[in-house]
Formats: C-alpha cells, sequence, structure tokens
C-alpha cells in the first residue's frame, strides 16, 4: 500500500480536540491523569454523573502495563460495561501474545523466519502496511525492518495496540474513555467529571520542570525517550545508537502513528521537526536536545 492510499484519520470530531491550559489556572483542579516519568499516574476516580458509570482498570502484559478508564452511558448498565472492558483487555492480551517480536511463535517471529507472509492474517498485514507507510513519511527514520533478526514493529505496535482496544470500546457503546500505556495515551469524550480529560504532560527526565497542561476530548500522546535511557532506539540509516535528543512526543489522531512519529522524531533530533509542517495531523509537542 503507498503512503497515499493510506486511511487519513483526521480530526472530525465535534467537540474541541486539545487545548493548552495556563499551568496557574490549572493548579487548583487535579488532573484526571499524568503522563511522563518512568510510569503513567492516575487520580482516583471521581464522582461521575447521576447518568454515567465510571470505571478503571489496570491490566499487566509481558511488555507493557495499561490503565482503562470509561466513563460509560448509565443505559448501558455495568454487566455491558463490564463485558467492555474484558473484550478490550483481552484485545490487549492478545496482541502480546499474538504479535509480540520477543516471541518465537508469534506472527512476527514466523514472518521473519519466511514462515508466512503478511497476507496470511489481515491484522497483520495492516501492521505491515502501517510500517511501510510510517518508513515512506519519515524519511526511513522509522524503518521496522532496519533492526537485527528482520521486522519489528516494536515502535508502533504499543500504540497500534491501544488504538484496537480503545475500538473494541467504541463498538461496545463506550466512547468516553482513555487507554493509556506508560507516556503513551488515547483518550476520546469526557471524564467522569463530565469535561474533557484533563492530562498534565510531565518531562520524562526533568522532575523540576512545570508540566505542560491538555484538555483533551480526542487524539493520542505519543512518546519516545521516556525511560531517559541511551541506545534503545537505533539510527536505521547506519545502526548506530540515537543520541540527538532526550525525549520526543508527537500529538494526533492515531496513537500507532504518533508512537511511530516519536521513535523516528528521536533517532532525527531536529530535522524531524520538518515533518509537522504543512498541515500534518501530527504535532511535536517535545523535541528536547541532549546536552
Amino acid at each position: 500500500m503507498r503512503i497515499d492510499e493510506q486511511p487519513r484519520h483526521r480530526w472530525t470530531d465535534e467537540q474541541p480536540r486539545t487545548r493548552w491550559v495556563d499551568s496557574s489556572s490549572f493548579s487548583s483542579r487535579r488532573p484526571d491523569l499524568r503522563l511522563g516519568g518512568h510510569t503513567h499516574r492516575l487520580d482516583r476516580v471521581g464522582a461521575a454523573a447521576a447518568d454515567r458509570i465510571a470505571v478503571q482498570h489496570s491490566v499487566h502484559t509481558s511488555t507493557a502495563e495499561y490503565s482503562l478508564l470509561l466513563n460509560a452511558p448509565d443505559w448501558l448498565g455495568r454487566r455491558a460495561v463490564g463485558e467492555a472492558l474484558a473484550d478490550a483487555v483481552a484485545e490487549l492480551r492478545a496482541i502480546d501474545l499474538t504479535y509480540g517480536p520477543a516471541r518465537p511463535d508469534s506472527l512476527v517471529s514466523r514472518l521473519r523466519r519466511g514462515e508466512i507472509s503478511p497476507e496470511s492474517y489481515p491484522p497483520l498485514a495492516d501492521l505491515v502496511d502501517r510500517c511501510a507507510a510510517m518508513r515512506a513519511v519519515t524519511d526511513g527514520w522509522f524503518d521496522a525492518w532496519a533492526v537485527p533478526g528482520g521486522f519489528d514493529p516494536g515502535g508502533l505496535l504499543g500504540g497500534w495496540a491501544v488504538e484496537r482496544a480503545a475500538a473494541r470500546l467504541r463498538v461496545a457503546g463506550i466512547h468516553d474513555y482513555a487507554v493509556i500505556a506508560g507516556a503513551d495515551l488515547v483518550v476520546r469524550g469526557n471524564a467522569a467529571h463530565g469535561g474533557p480529560w484533563r492530562v498534565a504532560v510531565h518531562h520524562p527526565t526533568d522532575s523540576r520542570r512545570a508540566p505542560l497542561v491538555l484538555e483533551m476530548t480526542a487524539g493520542a500522546v505519543g512518546t519516545s525517550g521516556v525511560t531517559g535511557r541511551r541506545g534503545h532506539v537505533v539510527d536505521p540509516h547506519t545502526g548506530a545508537p540515537a543520541d540527538h535528543l532526550v525525549a520526543a512526543t508527537v500529538i494526533g489522531p492515531d496513537l500507532a502513528v504518533a508512537d511511530a512519529y516519536a521513535t523516528a522524531l528521536y533517532a532525527a533530533g531536529p530535522a524531524g521537526l520538518a515533518w509537522f509542517r504543512n498541515g500534518s495531523d501530527y504535532r511535536a509537542l517535545f523535541a528536547h536536545n541532549r546536552r
């Protein structure tokens, strides 16, 4: 699939999507969640409106910790909300088991060994197509094939998993939710208090900096470099560890794309900022140089 044939993820929601909030005016209100550092942090779910059901749940897989916050309409009923949550969690676990590059029996590992083709499984074909599209739009700075051992979609896989779990929630009738994995998240609709999701994005390595505060009703935040650990992203052109930035954070409509952009920006450094011009749906939120 050519990049110009990739589906476009536009900001189509009727509500405002993301706005930056002055930190001083935000200080009296607690955020719904915080991103940055080595793990995400959630405030306790507040009291929901009388006609809403608020649920918070965390799940661990072999590679990530996820938190799901749901703000569901009361007419769905708690049983249906519980089933929707279980379905989303099952999707996250299934992707970890089925596509994890570190698992010898995963579809990705079998693809590496030439035992199957991408067309053997439609979701695998979608994953490969997305990696190819991101390689094209980032001038090769995101390259799932420039990895020792062969194809590795790791820089995009986590966001892809979250988006697929979120799609399960929407199918079940839940359109107000947040799904968080580390310093990445997807949100839609409103939080339990009835307003936009309040997100405090902390610098991933400098706790002294004031967080950037967002109010979001749709969109995703993807980050690379959150651990502050050097060498975990390589320059796909040379194979050398990327060392331009201490962290890169990208916002936009789709988390798989935002994650891949953040990985590529971390590898490319400031030169990658050109990708977000000319009407791009994605924006670099943080791109901090190393000193």
